[in-house]
């Protein structure tokens, strides 16, 4: 079977409070984008049952395999089902660290591909609370619709809202951030102004109203980041963000792609909606 887990952008991330389990509440918009990586899973005759053997191309990885979140989904699943043995081909286009969300694609694509090959009649609310176990932003790509969340990320209310009509841009700098660090930087608090009514406003007017609360450590450690952001303004863009705790950064341009000269050392992505 063949699957094209895809990336996300956050519009919008605000740590809102510090849980007692040492969790974060916070309020998002995950959108998802067209980014994606290729993940072939298939049955293997010649490999022992309840065994996962995993290639990764594109990509260095270091650790055990068990330690890849495909492979955390197969053993997830083979605690309560007589799985038998896979074979995955993972290509990832999806640059890892960035804030986009690939390791955390490939594993709800992995629970929903499995799902099928090995007919375990699960449903999509199941499959989420399976993928939540795998990580906070996991339970986004089941339904793999835009949505406003809240709690750790992975409680949703629906969204109609949409980015028709814009092209976005996303550059990856090479520099990764370490999560755990990022949110130890952060004093979380409530925004102004609640993120659903940011979103209703004109686009152009988010960058007075929407923001994500990771920017202000990113930018002060990797200032590049700052810089990338505010190239994007330069261009034109209506609004553009860093993603996630990045490092990658978006912009979000009404009606026209910009020209791209000044990112061509960044890996970029280009989409219009």
């Amino acid at each position: 079977m063949l699957l094209f887990p895809n990336a996300k952008i956050n519009i919008g991330l605000n740590v809102v409070e510090k849980r007692q389990d040492g969790y974060h509440n916070i309020e998002t918009i995950f959108y998802p984008i067209g980014l994606r990586d290729e993940l072939m899973i298939s049955k293997a005759a010649d490999l022992p049952n309840a065994d996962c053997r995993l290639e990764v191309r594109n990509a260095s990885f270091d650790g055990s395999p068990e330690d890849n979140l495909v492979v955390k989904a197969y053993r997830l699943l083979q605690r309560d089902f007589n799985l038998g043995a896979i074979d995955v081909q993972l290509t990832k286009n999806i640059p890892s660290g960035s804030g986009l969300g690939g390791g955390s694609a490939d594993a709800a694509f992995t629970l929903k591909a499995l799902n099928e090959i090995f007919t375990l009649k699960l449903d999509e609310d199941t499959l989420e609370q399976y993928a939540a176990r795998l990580g906070a932003d996991c339970p986004v790509f089941i339904k793999n619709e835009p949505v406003y969340a809240t709690g750790i990320g992975d409680v949703f209310t629906a969204t109609d809202f949409s980015l028709s009509g814009f092209t976005l841009v996303v550059i990856v700098p090479d520099v990764h951030i370490s999560t755990p660090e990022a949110y130890a930087a952060i004093t979380p608090q409530f925004p102004a102004q609640n993120l659903m009514d940011s979103i209703c406003q004109s686009v152009e007017n988010w960058k007075n109203t929407i923001r994500n609360d990771f920017e202000t450590f990113a930018f002060e450690k990797y200032p590049e980041l700052r810089c990338a952001k505010d190239k994007f303004y330069d261009l034109g863009a209506s609004y553009a963000s860093m993603s996630g705790s990045g490092s990658a950064i978006y912009g979000l341009f009404k009606g026209f792609k910009p020209k791209l000269d000044t990112f061509e050392k960044y890996q970029i992505f280009v989409e219009s909606f």
